[in-house]
């Protein structure tokens, strides 16, 4: 994760800054997943671990590459189809079954919400959202009945995910299997989940369903009952369209991967549009944290006298309040934690 780290962290900054501000005039100038080199791998969960050294080798060489050609990939064999499809229609439900005063009961009361609920319709953001913190504790709503459940149980299955996807990246860095799981302090990692329901191109008040942006943390893992919307900006400077295969999750890298290796591994910015929504669409986003305390910072691996530390180091805390947002918000702080490059 060392390498060429100092300079190409910064270069890789400067053409998102640029290609955001071009374009932005037109969200919808993006490639399809298939064209050129452009097509979004596909991890197997089930071998990153196998008994099959050949196929596990095979398996972990894949996800690095995944993880530094892209930063973001589909994850199969992880999570089972029933439970993803519970959780959707858990969601579904708590959109659907309750009132929207009811749903109101959770607008922000104080900076330590733990579930909260919004609505957005202007030309910037077009969707409705219930976030909850979902790990060290889970929080939910108590309607409606099953929800709770029917949530609880994939946040369940994939914090199991994440401690092993945290060893297979910690092994393909060459460090050892736990090493991730330490630093962050995932035992108590700070996991928040942002469920959306985006209405049909035809209701929005503009293109945009969520701004651009990166997301803290370790990484975001991305559930949705209807394929399109989501676009990612390549390290070429290309938006690419997400569409989710059949029994898989998108695993998109977060910021705090990015500053552990000091920029080897890159948070990539990504957007919603809403321009091809015939129908309304839910979707599951799980932002999985370090520990509120975890003082995250480049790891020494990755620092040299020719590539300096790229990022400030902080809590987890701290990055997540920097902008002024709160916790539950998990608010990206990466470009106020990017440090200038010495000349």
């Amino acid at each position: 994760m060392a390498n060429t780290v100092g300079v190409l962290g910064q270069e890789c900054f400067d053409l998102k800054s640029k290609v955001i501000s071009d374009s932005f005039m037109n969200p919808t100038d993006f490639v399809s997943p298939t064209d050129h080199h452009d097509e979004i791998p596909t991890v197997d969960y089930s071998l990153l671990f196998s008994d099959d050294h050949d196929e596990q080798a095979k398996s972990l060489e894949h996800l690095g590459k995944a993880c530094q050609g892209f930063g973001f990939f589909y994850l199969v064999n992880g999570v089972p189809e029933s439970v993803v499809e519970g959780a959707l229609n858990g969601i579904s439900d708590f959109f659907e079954l309750t009132k929207q005063e009811e749903r109101s009961e959770y607008l922000k009361k104080n900076s330590m919400d733990r579930i909260r609920w919004g609505l957005r319709s202007h030309a910037g953001e077009n969707r409705e959202f219930l976030k909850v913190v979902a790990h060290p504790q889970h929080h939910c709503p108590s309607k409606p009945a099953n929800f709770r459940d029917a949530i609880g149980e994939y946040f369940k299955r994939m914090h199991e995910v994440e401690l092993v996807l945290s060893k297979a990246i910690s092994k393909i860095l060459g460090y050892e299997e736990t090493y991730i799981e330490k630093e962050f302090k995932l035992e108590a990692g700070f996991e928040v989940s942002a469920m959306n329901l985006y209405p049909p191109s035809f209701q929005s008040k503009g293109s945009i369903g969520v701004p651009d942006h990166t997301d803290p943390g370790l990484f975001v893992s991305l559930i949705q009952d209807v394929n399109g919307g989501l676009q990612m900006l390549s390290h070429n400077g290309k938006w690419i369209s997400v569409n989710i295969p059949r029994n898989a999750i998108f695993i998109n890298l977060g910021d705090h991967l990015e500053i552990l290796t000091n920029g080897k591994y890159k948070s990539h910015i990504h957007q919603v549009i809403l321009d091809n929504n015939e129908v309304k669409r839910i979707s599951m986003a799980t932002l999985h944290g370090p520990s509120l305390d975890a003082f995250i910072a480049p790891a020494p691996g990755f620092v040299d006298e020719t590539h300096p530390p790229a990022y400030r180091g902080m809590t987890y805390r701290e990055s997540l309040e920097l902008n002024g947002g709160d916790e539950i918000d998990v608010q990206s702080s990466l470009s106020e934690l990017r440090l200038p490059i010495p000349i």
